[in-house]
């Protein structure tokens, strides 16, 4: 889960089974990345971006199970453009090593 404490945190081990289920349902539809921890981090950072106080257990799991590929998939294209470069650690020989065309 996220650093930040989210208020629906709280909700985490009674939604595991509906993330789980959702994580499977992307998996027959083709969308094998998917995660429970990245579907979490969607949910909320995303679709629960202003929580309500009052929400009720049952209007959560409605609104995991109701999640669509396309939105998923689009928060996860977002936040992966946000990470940090991924050859920040390569020097520049090792770089040119791995970009050299093959003979």
């Amino acid at each position: 889960m996220s650093k930040q404490q989210h208020p629906y945190d709280r909700y985490y081990d009674s939604l595991e089974l509906a993330l789980v289920s959702k994580v499977e349902e992307f998996e027959v539809l083709g969308y094998g990345k998917a995660t429970v921890e990245s579907l979490w981090l969607y949910l909320t950072k995303k679709k629960w971006r202003k929580p309500n106080q009052d929400v009720m257990l049952f209007e959560l799991v409605n609104d995991v199970l109701t999640v669509k590929p396309g939105e998923y998939m689009s928060f996860e294209t977002v936040e992966a453009y946000r990470s940090p470069n991924w050859f920040t650690e390569v020097n520049e020989n090792e770089l040119n090593e791995l970009l050299r065309p093959k003979k």
